[in-house]
């Protein structure tokens, strides 16, 4: 796993903004989802364009949390990117900041009907998580994908972020979520990157100011906490 720590003078400003250190440590399980970003093999399985290493060090960090929110009634939401019908419309991606071969080697092993849409053979999905596709770094910004009708119909508003990769699609999508007026956590032991440096300097960004940020222990504390309070 990535080495990371908030700084102390950082938490102080969150805490004097919000009022503790971590705004969302008390989750209701029914109301929250784990949302996995990109763990599939184009990103994790060695030899592919998209590889980052570091992702299959967090798998069991996932299926951990994965399993302890749905053993208090919480759902999991493994999100798939998918390079279907993006030719044209996300061409400034593709055509501007990709070579041509990269291009055309992610249009080749990104599509829905590849190999390297599946998601990574040790990550403990089941059959009553969801999996849903999405065509942008985000899943939440708009055409990407169906993610927010599907968490709205269940009375989802608390989401924690997991995959990869930390900066990109899981920061991607953390922010836009919080703009749609969802409680959003990065996870950062359940998130991976290419380098520390990326790591951290995204998930600083994002607690300063987006949301929180808390390891598996604690979001699954947190998760208990939420437990005993709806019982109560």
């Amino acid at each position: 796993m990535h080495k990371f720590s908030l700084p102390a003078d950082l938490i102080e400003r969150v805490a004097a903004r919000t009022g503790k250190a971590h705004p969302f440590d008390v989750m209701n399980p029914a109301k929250t989802a784990l949302v996995v970003v990109d763990m599939q093999n184009y990103f994790v399985k060695p030899g592919y364009q998209g590889e980052v290493p570091m992702a299959r060090n967090v798998v069991p960090g996932i299926n951990r949390l994965a399993a302890a929110l749905r053993a208090m009634g919480g759902h999991v939401v493994w999100i798939k990117n998918a390079t279907n019908d993006t030719r044209e419309s996300w061409s400034v991606f593709h055509d501007t900041l990709l070579t041509p071969e990269k291009r055309d080697r992610r249009y080749a092993t990104m599509d829905i009907d590849h190999e390297g849409h599946a998601l990574w053979g040790e990550l403990d999905a089941q059959p009553e998580d969801a999996q849903i596709v999405k065509k942008r770094f985000s899943a939440f910004i708009q055409g990407s994908s169906n993610i927010e009708a599907h968490l709205r119909a269940r009375g989802i508003d608390n989401l924690m972020i997991a995959g990869t990769a930390t900066q990109v699609c899981c920061e991607s999508s953390a922010r836009d979520a919080m703009m749609l007026n969802f409680k959003v956590t990065m996870v950062p032991d359940a998130l991976a990157t290419y380098t520390d440096e990326e790591h951290g300097a995204s998930l600083r960004a994002f607690y300063a100011i987006f949301g929180d940020v808390q390891t598996v222990d604690e979001a699954i504390m947190s998760l208990e906490r939420g437990r005993i309070q709806a019982a109560a």
